[in-house]
């Protein structure tokens, strides 16, 4: 008997993407094809995912930080695509403060007969196992905890982690030296460093000792520039493309990056990350997922919990207050060894814990 034809939807960015990766490995294990339905930001992420056979692509008008308006076309041409494919069963992967029912009545219009997902919101006949999440759970456990109330579970010897397929070989980009990360991008703003103060913590890692390499897409060019200044290697636009990035991630010693794709692209390698977390998300549901890592950022700072994409306090202390002997004793926690005279790096509540230590 041939094993079921799966989709798997994750319609918001790359870092979302891959934090579904697990999910999408328990998917694939008991599936004979396992097909994933991405925005266009995600899709990258998904064709570097163990376990995708096929990536469908939709600029949903629901998600997104500049969402198309809707169209009938548009959206007869995804439900047109999904029948194609004659797929058996769908899971509709959303973040916990987002709805999956917009995304499973168009598949439900697709003809796809078994539809999961987490819902607080009453699914009427388009869902055909509504999950609830739980409390506070990390967006990679609670896709994970959806894949297996539907009956997928790991294949052996798989940890849950996340993961992608091999990345190429980027020593041409950064030479052979052992290097750290910084990553001073993002695509909402109050979740990443002002420039200036990406600058200074450049120079900081590099009077500590390391060796800088700098990354970012071609429209961050002029961030990365300045960032590297003297101090760094300059490879904005560089990485043309998700794969080449992970490649330059996977053989850094530690990634230094905002709560953003990269840094769980860092995870997704195996590379410690130093992550910059503006608390306007909870950390406890998206910091680094199954790697050492350091959260720092002020956790209780006025935009806690806000999800502004724009700082909406002067100075943008909770994560431009974060000093740079802070991060440098981060670095050097990740590396297993300490930083003479740098702050602590507080270990009471910075530490990764989920399957990782430092």
């Amino acid at each position: 008997m041939t094993a079921p034809r799966t989709l798997v939807v994750r319609l918001d960015s790359a870092g979302d993407v891959l934090l579904a990766g697990p999910a999408v490995r328990a998917v694939a294990a008991d599936s004979s094809r396992t097909v994933m339905l991405c925005g266009p930001l995600g899709a990258p992420a998904a064709e570097l995912l163990p376990g995708v056979d096929d990536v469908l692509v939709h600029e949903a008008p629901w998600v997104g930080l500049e969402p198309p308006p809707v169209s009938p076309r548009d959206c007869a041409r995804l439900i047109d695509a999904v029948a194609a494919h004659h797929f058996d069963r769908a899971l509709v992967l959303v973040s916990y403060h987002q709805s999956p029912l917009p995304a499973a009545l168009l598949l439900r219009l697709a003809g796809v007969p078994w539809i999961a997902a987490d819902s607080e919101d009453y699914p009427g006949a388009l869902l055909d196992l509504r999950h609830r999440r739980l409390p506070g759970r990390h967006e990679a456990e609670a896709a994970l905890d959806l894949a297996r109330a539907g009956g997928f579970g790991l294949p052996p010897g798989d940890d849950g982690a996340l993961r992608v397929c091999e990345p190429p070989d980027t020593t041409a980009l950064t030479g052979p030296e052992p290097y750290v990360v910084l990553h001073p991008g993002a695509a909402v703003p109050a979740r990443a460093w002002s420039p200036a103060r990406a600058e200074r913590a450049a120079a900081a890692l590099h009077r500590a000792g390391h060796r800088v390499v700098v990354t970012g897409g071609p429209a961050e060019k002029p961030l990365t520039a300045r960032v590297a200044g003297r101090h760094g290697l300059d490879l904005g636009g560089a990485t043309a493309g998700l794969a080449a990035l992970a490649g330059v991630l996977a053989r850094a010693r530690v990634v230094v990056a905002g709560n953003s794709g990269p840094a769980h692209l860092a995870a997704a390698v195996g590379t410690p990350v130093v992550s910059l977390f503006a608390p306007v998300v909870p950390a406890e549901r998206w910091r680094p997922h199954g790697v050492a890592h350091v959260l720092l950022g002020d956790q209780d700072a006025p935009c806690a919990l806000s999800r502004a994409r724009i700082c909406p306090v002067e100075g943008h202390p909770c994560l431009d207050g974060v000093s740079d002997a802070e991060v440098v004793a981060a670095v050097s926690a990740l590396l297993g060894r300490e930083a003479p005279g740098a702050a602590p790096a507080h270990p009471e509540d910075a530490y990764g814990t989920e399957g990782a230590t430092v």
